[in-house]
């Protein structure tokens, strides 16, 4: 692959399919940035629907093979696969920061707890168990088998690429599944690579396909008849279309979808612990993060001291060059996600809320071109303001002030969204009680942004469909059958089953 930030070298490739690189059927192949610099990093195959078919023929064509491969073997192999990702860590971090402007630092440490996902299920691939029912007629044996789907489509965003697709992918190659990822064409470039590291690392061809695209190659993914499910991150809207057209030839479905989640803070907590998980909930990664922690529920009584404290920190926050160490926050993935930025503070503005700080694009002097916005704060925000209902995904905090738990709970489960929430108290009572009234699928009490490989995850309401992590995910890619024998010589009626 490419070394990062080098526009001068940018290379076109193709799409990964049955083994090998596969330039695209009809020629066609799209830019992917630096957002850093704004430079064109890489082209890319543009995946038509004859790519996409290819891709799906040559998971079909595996999936024999994959899913008679004994369970122990498959899960050796992908704990063979987490090996190579380990030791190629660096390498995938610097080709992911150069696509989304995250820090290096986050980029290599996802790729370094990658493989944690990989070891997970590979150890529960020989785990999956059927039961033995226990009828009534004793001379019936019937017992269940917990098969896989087939193919499955995976559809990504850009936000952390390989981290995001190995969460779907995992799961479902554990469960005997072939997979078809179609990344964000935003960031195609790790997911590839990964791809590559896998055929290495043992895991047979045409196990695993990458084909890159736009919304109409992922709507050919979707489409394809011989995709048995879909796996899919990304926007509320992307989502229902995406429910909606699987829906129509009845194919399954997991959607994590976005968030606005509520970082809710009573005054009896810890004030310094607070303001620091408040910050880390939304500036870090830029705010391009789905459990981003974008409304601030502040406790009248300290709302005035903490926003004070909050104002002074994202003032003193070091926006540049990701790859630099000492950088705290780098630039927005894309030129549409700065222009959304931009767009959504100044309508919260005109609606009435107060600009604290931010609020507008930052130029660091070494990147003129780049696609960096400002640590913005914003108060007076209203909780039925359209910034306090929508999600931003980038580096924007709306601060809302209420009176007690039955508010905060109320304006917590004010929107569409029920993805998670914080709450930061030191009244253990009131932290479990503010859990079990919370519509969030992940509440974090006193800390944020946790994410664990065997601990369930996925949201209520509009924030998805389904859950991933934990033992929960491997449901999401098996069916059931269950299994019905006559023992007995004797068998008096023939119907005696019949309802």
């Amino acid at each position: 692959m490419q070394e990062a930030g080098v526009a001068a070298r940018a290379v076109t490739h193709g799409h990964w399919i049955g083994g090998s690189s596969r330039m695209p059927s009809a020629g066609a192949t799209f830019p992917s940035y630096n957002p850093t610099t704004g430079d064109v990093w890489g082209e890319f195959a543009l995946g038509s629907a004859g790519d996409v078919a290819e891709a799906v023929g040559a998971a079909k064509a595996a999936f024999a093979t994959w899913r008679a491969i004994s369970p122990t073997r498959r899960g050796r192999l992908l704990m063979r696969w987490a090996d190579a990702i380990h030791a190629n860590a660096e390498t995938i971090g610097r080709i992911e920061t150069s696509q989304n402007g995250k820090l290096l630092n986050e980029m290599v440490l996802q790729a370094r707890i990658v493989p944690d996902w990989l070891y997970y299920y590979g150890g529960l691939a020989d785990k999956i168990e059927g039961r033995v029912i226990p009828l009534d007629r004793t001379s019936v044996l019937n017992y269940t088998l917990r098969e896989p789907l087939g193919v499955v489509g995976v559809i990504m965003p850009w936000n952390s690429p390989l981290f995001l697709t190995i969460m779907a992918v995992a799961p479902a190659l554990a469960a005997g599944n072939t997979v078809v990822i179609k990344p964000s064409e935003v960031t195609p470039a790790s997911v590839i690579e990964a791809a590559r590291l896998a055929e290495e690392a043992g895991i047979p061809a045409g196990v695993i396909n990458v084909v890159t695209g736009d919304r109409a190659t992922g709507e050919a993914l979707v489409d394809h008849a011989d995709v048995a499910k879909i796996a899919f991150t990304g926007g509320v809207e992307a989502g229902r279309a995406i429910g909606a057209r699987a829906a129509g030839r009845l194919a399954h479905v997991t959607l994590e979808l976005g968030g606005k989640s509520a970082n809710i803070v009573f005054p009896d907590a810890d004030m310094k612990q607070a303001e620091a998980g408040l910050l880390a909930g939304i500036f870090a990664a830029a705010g391009q993060t789905c459990v981003a922690g974008s409304r601030a529920l502040v406790h009248r009584k300290v709302r005035d001291n903490v926003l004070e404290v909050l104002s002074k920190r994202a003032a003193g926050i070091r926006i540049g060059d990701p790859l630099d160490p000492a950088t705290q926050m780098g630039p927005v993935a894309s030129k549409a996600q700065l222009e959304k930025d931009e767009g959504m503070v100044n309508r919260a503005v005109s609606d009435g809320a107060e600009l604290i700080f931010g609020g507008r694009r930052a130029n660091p002097e070494a990147f003129p071109n780049g696609y960096f916005f400002s640590p913005t704060i914003l108060a007076n925000v209203a909780p039925d303001s359209f910034i306090a209902q929508n999600e931003v995904f980038g580096p924007v905090l709306s601060i809302i002030p209420f009176e007690d738990e039955e508010e905060a709970v109320a304006i917590a489960n004010g929107t569409q969204f029920g993805l998670a929430a914080g709450v930061w108290t030191l009244d253990i009572r009131r932290a479990h009680r503010m859990a079990r009234q919370l519509q969030a699928g992940t509440v974090w009490i006193n800390m944020y942004r946790a994410m664990a490989f065997n601990s369930p995850f996925g949201g209520f309401k509009s924030s998805g469909i389904g859950r991933q992590n934990g033992i929960e995910a491997m449901d999401q890619y098996l069916q059931t059958k269950s299994v019905w024998c006559e023992l007995s010589d004797d068998v008096q009626d023939p119907f005696i089953m019949k309802a």
